[in-house]
């Protein structure tokens, strides 16, 4: 029997145990007949990402991009009919940033324009500045010695080596195998994978960052600028903040990060001894008016008068970086939540709870949004102390891998809701969503909810070109979308949600996390 019919016989017979017993998962058919045939037929996600890329721009927390973002979200939920649209105050933020002017070029040898981008929370220039160019290679402390009194009036090349630009010859966009998907499904506890784990060799200490040393040095030893990079080809420049966006930040110097090509051409040139002359013209602005960062939510309230106070949540981050439009993050994850709670109210869903969109802020940074939105509603995370509502939720859902489409969900360590989450994906097995792995996935913001005990999933999603070219680049635009997997997903974040809500009972949940007081944070 070859893997994909075993799938789909498989998924068959978890369909059909789902109808059978008084304690099984019901599925409603129904609904989801009316869900697909909004979903594919009648689709507004292109549409919302098309307005929330190209036609907003960059979304850097705390820029004029987000808040318009913010004010477009909110305008467009209670469009379509949400109630209770807020945009809800989580916290302070620090000072905002963004980018008004970016130019840089070589001038010598010759003329070349350069692929480089402003790294967040560092000045700009304020002007055209022209200066000649010094590499500069840092690997310790010791190494700053050798560049004093060489710096002054110059633009630094800070180089660190990076062998991506060989040829690559595997593709950039890949999907999901079935391979990789039965891989996902095995439990870590199995026992290969413990004796694999006892096998592994002590993983070396991780390096020292010199970043804070090596511009305080830059700036006392009179240099004018900074021009980095170290990671991206092809012209993708992947980017970051080069300073704090703290009030008390130290100064630093004006800094891009440019691709990997065009900063080898300037290093090979240096170091052949030739004249390297560039030009920079960099404006950024901080924001200092208002530090305070908000989060969108809208609902389609609860109908069962014993149920309509719980909740069923899904969201994903709407803030983005600065090099591009952040389409595959997180725009596409943003309107694929907005789709799905679109459709459900499309087709005249009678939730028994209410069900509640958040779009984040500040996700970048530390899941900020989410987590400030979590202690104030639900519970601190740090101390465990919970708040009425923290029993009302029964889940979170969350999606912030990408633009591809959902092949299953991370049930995040919660064994009791395989067979639930098992009987919801079995009708869209023809879809290609057929796994939920007991595995922990981290870093976004389902994990606000699961440190407080609340049941938070992230969806499993095809990697496409998430983390070869779009993921924190200066190429994460529209381009970068597929529509048919942003149609599915949204239809597959639809039938979750709803059928959380409908159901008679909460999804079950872990024990609660434990305090370490010692460590100030949380264990299980």
């Amino acid at each position: 029997m070859n893997k994909k019919l075993g799938y789909a016989l498989l998924s068959f017979a978890l369909f059909s145990m789902s109808f059978r017993g008084d304690n099984a998962e019901k599925v409603d058919m129904h609904t989801i007949m009316l869900i697909k045939k909004e979903g594919f037929n009648n689709s507004k996600v292109m549409e919302s990402l098309f307005e929330l890329t190209d036609v907003n721009g960059s979304r850097l927390t705390g820029s004029t991009g987000m808040k318009n973002a913010e004010a477009w979200a909110a305008k467009r939920l209670k469009g379509w009919g949400m109630k209770n649209v807020k945009i809800e105050p989580w916290g302070g933020f620090g000072k905002g940033w963004e980018i008004n002017k970016s130019y840089i070029a070589m001038t010598a040898p010759y003329y070349q324009s350069l692929i480089a981008v402003p790294r967040a929370w560092t000045p700009g220039t304020n002007r055209l500045l022209t200066a000649d160019a010094v590499l500069v290679r840092i690997e310790s402390a010791d190494d700053m010695a050798k560049y004093a009194g060489k710096l002054n009036g110059k633009i630094v090349v800070l180089s660190t080596l990076n062998n991506e630009t060989k040829p690559n010859f595997n593709a950039d966009a890949r999907r999901l195998t079935d391979e990789e998907l039965h891989q996902l499904e095995d439990d870590p506890h199995g026992v290969e994978a413990v004796t694999n784990l006892s096998l592994k060799k002590p993983q070396p200490k991780p390096r020292v960052n010199l970043r804070p040393q090596i511009d305080s040095f830059l700036m006392a030893e009179g240099a004018v600028a900074v021009v980095s990079g170290g990671r991206g080809t092809m012209g993708t420049v992947f980017t970051s903040n080069g300073s704090s966006r703290k009030w008390d930040a130290k100064a630093v110097l004006p800094e891009l990060e440019m691709g990997s090509e065009h900063l080898g051409v300037l290093g090979r040139l240096i170091e052949a001894g030739k004249k390297v002359s560039l030009e920079i013209d960099t404006r950024t602005t901080f924001l200092t008016d208002d530090s305070t960062e908000y989060n969108v939510i809208g609902e389609i309230p609860g109908t069962d008068p014993e149920l309509k106070e719980e909740l069923v949540m899904l969201g994903g981050h709407l803030d983005s970086w600065h090099a591009s439009t952040g389409a595959t993050d997180n725009g596409t994850g943003s309107v694929v939540m907005m789709e799905a709670i679109r459709i459900l109210k499309a087709i005249g869903v009678k939730p028994r709870r209410t069900i509640r969109i958040a779009l984040w802020s500040g996700e970048e940074q530390g899941l900020l949004g989410s987590r400030g939105y979590v202690k104030k509603h639900f519970g601190d995370r740090l101390t465990m102390k919970l708040k009425p509502d923290h029993s009302k939720v029964s889940a979170y859902y969350n999606l912030d891998n990408g633009g591809g489409k959902i092949r299953g969900v991370y049930m995040q360590e919660n064994d009791e809701v395989k067979p639930v989450f098992s009987s919801w994906l079995a009708p869209f097995a023809d879809l290609g969503a057929t796994s939920a792995t007991i595995k922990n996935t981290g870093s976004t913001d389902h994990i606000s909810f699961d440190e407080v005990g609340i049941p938070g999933f992230q969806f499993i999603q095809d990697p496409l070109e998430y983390g070869t070219r779009t993921h924190h680049t200066n190429m994460d635009s529209y381009d970068r979308a597929s529509a048919n997997d942003l149609m599915q997903a949204s239809v597959i974040v639809a039938s979750f949600v709803y059928h959380t809500a409908m159901r008679s009972d909460l999804l079950p949940r872990k024990p609660l996390p434990k305090i370490n007081k010692a460590a100030d944070s949380y264990r299980r």
